[in-house]
């Protein structure tokens, strides 16, 4: 699949939970070029690692064509999941390591079936370090989460 560079989408993630489990929130900026997108939202009982995947989830719903993506995360556990974990989970029939089931499996899923278009770059930044999107992302997140009180 060819991917033209000036399609490059940056796309900025955060999750956040009170308590976890509890309410969540996420929040996400996508730019490409000049243009920049927010988007946040919220669930009544969920946990952080799941409000980290559905916002990078949700991002990816809004590109419309194949293209090629950063996505800068303060997850580790979305990163490697991503780029380290998914090969062994696919070959093990989602089970970990452990030989337990894959926490987050159905989200999981859908991030792998809506990455598969794209071409991927995974990104970790340090979270609450001043990193602008990151933070930007936090508030978002945090913002959203009283939407679903």
């Amino acid at each position: 699949m060819e991917h033209d560079l000036s399609d490059w989408v940056d796309i900025f993630t955060d999750g956040a939970c009170s308590g976890n489990p509890g309410p969540g929130g996420y929040g996400a900026i996508l730019k490409r070029g000049e243009h920049t997108q927010e988007l946040s939202g919220c669930a009544v009982q969920t946990t952080n690692n799941r409000m980290e995947l559905l916002a990078v989830i949700e991002a990816l719903r809004l590109l419309e064509t194949p293209c090629r993506v950063r996505i800068t995360t303060d997850s580790n556990y979305v990163v490697k999941g991503m780029t380290e974990w998914i090969p062994g989970w696919i070959r093990r029939n989602w089970m970990n390591a452990q030989k337990k089931p894959v926490l987050n499996q159905d989200l999981w899923q859908t991030l792998l079936r809506l990455s598969k278009p794209h071409h991927i770059e995974w990104q970790w930044v340090r979270g609450h370090h001043g990193h602008p999107e990151n933070e930007r992302c936090d508030q978002l997140a945090r913002e959203a989460i009283p939407r679903c009180l």
